[in-house]
């Protein structure tokens, strides 16, 4: 194997990861222009079982995606509305408590929610979102509002962060998911998402989350008008944050879907820039635990093959994603736990059910 990889002229990578030592931009460039996907992927994979062995986990979750109403209105989303659009909406408290309702038959331990950057609603509404589902399954993990939302949240109190989420907490706020990070390059912001919490912002709301007990995810959406340079930026950005706090659970590569966005004449990622993506993750966040390979996102059936290039997570359940569905996603929204099972079995991996802070809750 040795030979395979110095022909792909990864060698001294190899050596470094044998070390395990920290590789540089450098050696992350050219991970990204090796031509040799299988000797990227196999690297990864070598730092994937060193750190999770055989295991490749899934969790039992609802989705709830309470407004797409935004004043953001980011050229590659497909989902933020402008008020008074006629596909704008945004649920009522009663309405949020009836989807964690109609579901309260399944075992589902997270309930993952977040939403646009809304104009009208007030910071009492957040407040009482969480209570509400809170109400009605009181066991459940919240995992809620990206440091995007968390900002608007504190501006919309008038408070600190910290105090914002210390009230945010004690409604039943149980950890940050990782969106909103898009690409930190101030060029692309400029270009894309130029009213969006910019990337100092959007690490600095993490870093005080992390600070205040709260673990998150982090995302990188790529597949635009980004460079690998840029990406790697990103990667660097968040490993050094990391390397601070150490409260990032996941990072999750986020594959651009250009369909009824503003950059909709882009073409869609291809399945090798899917696989790079994740393996050279994998490879430069050398301090997160888990990369995830985000079904939704990329389908199962390369979330499979992913399994084998440094992921080690496949997400859940999920059932209804609104944000990748208007994007043009074509991926089923909801796989069952059963078919989730199947799906790491055939990959050769074990699953592994998990709660959102990772411990296990069966082997299958």
């Amino acid at each position: 194997m040795d030979s395979f990889i110095q022909q792909a002229g990864l060698g001294d990578i190899l050596d470094k990861l044998r070390r395990e030592e920290r590789l540089s931009l450098d050696d992350g460039r050219r991970l990204y222009e090796c031509p040799d996907l299988l000797a990227v992927g196999w690297l990864a994979n070598l730092v994937r079982e060193r750190k999770n062995g055989n295991k490749a986990f899934f969790i039992y979750n609802q989705h709830i995606n309470y407004s797409n109403i935004c004043t953001n209105l980011c050229k590659f989303c497909a989902f933020g509305k402008e008020k008074g659009h006629e596909l704008a909406y945004e649920m009522s408290i009663a309405q949020i408590k009836d989807k964690v309702r109609q579901r309260l038959d399944e075992p589902i331990t997270e309930i993952h929610m977040v939403g646009g950057i809304h104009p009208d609603l007030p910071y009492a509404y957040y407040l009482d979102a969480l209570r509400a589902i809170k109400e009605v399954r009181p066991d459940v993990h919240i995992q809620a509002f990206t440091c995007v939302e968390i900002q608007h949240l504190a501006d919309l109190a008038g408070k600190p962060v910290e105090e914002t989420l210390a009230e945010l907490q004690a409604a039943g706020l149980g950890s940050l998911p990782g969106g909103g990070a898009e690409v930190f390059s101030p060029r692309i912001r400029e270009l894309t998402c130029p009213k969006k919490l910019d990337g100092a912002g959007w690490l600095r709301v993490a870093k005080t989350a992390h600070r205040c007990g709260l673990k998150s995810n982090a995302t990188m959406l790529y597949g635009h008008i980004e460079t690998i340079d840029e990406r790697l930026e990103h990667l660097d950005a968040l490993r050094r944050a990391q390397d601070e706090t150490g409260g990032f659970m996941t990072f999750i590569p986020l594959a651009f879907h250009p369909k009824n966005t503003e950059l909709a004449d882009l073409s869609r990622t291809s399945g090798v820039d899917d696989l790079k993506n994740i393996a050279v993750a994998r490879l430069m966040l050398d301090n997160f635990p888990h990369i995830k390979a985000y079904w939704v996102m990329i389908g199962p059936k390369l979330a499979q093959v992913a399994l084998s290039f440094g992921a080690d997570d496949m997400d859940g359940t999920v059932k209804e994603e609104v944000i990748t569905r208007m994007a043009g996603g074509e991926s089923e929204q909801a796989l069952g736990h059963a078919t989730l099972i199947r799906l790491i079995k055939e990959a050769g991996r074990e699953p592994a059910e998990r709660d959102t802070l990772y411990n296990v809750l069966a082997v299958y």
